[in-house]
């Protein structure tokens, strides 16, 4: 099986037992699972959090997921070479929901935590692609979250770059 075969087949477990009343996600996984998780630059409770949303909120759908965990899976094996970061960003180190850049509301936060996703570095109590992210991103033209993370992959820290490439969203 191919790593993304691998993942939906993970994620739609992960539903199941979520959906019979299990919410102990730490559970859902067993050493392969937690390996296979580890090779691909996911922490088990990120992983859970997409379960969690997506049955509570539909959304983002599975296949979002996937596409997420695939921009953080290219960076972790081709940036960090399949090392994790080792850094923690808590919700203290992000910007606040209402901090601007060029008049953008949220944006600054959403940088960070991109960033901090591609890097692996969200404290598990931080999801990137939770409802304020889906909203602000829907709001700036209905970007698709993981075109967002390799859109801002490509920028580097350049916010002006990833900011030119989010108004250019909008026309």
């Amino acid at each position: 099986m191919s790593w993304n075969e691998i993942f939906l087949a993970l994620f739609d477990r992960c539903v199941a037992e979520f959906r019979s009343g299990n919410s102990a996600y730490e559970s859902y996984y067993d050493a392969q699972d937690l390996s296979f998780l580890a090779g691909i630059g996911c922490k088990p409770r990120e992983f859970f959090d997409f379960v969690e949303d997506y049955c509570g909120e539909g959304e983002p759908a599975i296949s979002t997921a996937l596409l997420v965990a695939a921009a953080r899976r290219d960076y972790f094996l081709a940036v960090q070479k399949g090392i994790p970061s080792g850094e923690s960003i808590t919700a203290a180190d992000l910007p606040t929901f209402g901090d601007e850049f060029k008049g953008i509301a949220y944006l600054p936060r959403i940088l960070a935590k991109g960033r901090a996703k591609l890097r692996g570095e969200l404290d598990p109590d931080l999801m990137f692609g939770c409802g304020g992210d889906r909203n602000f991103l829907r709001n700036q033209g209905n970007i698709p979250m993981a075109d967002f993370l390799r859109n801002l992959w490509a920028a580097g820290d350049d916010d002006e770059k990833i900011t030119h490439w989010i108004l250019e969203q909008q026309d």
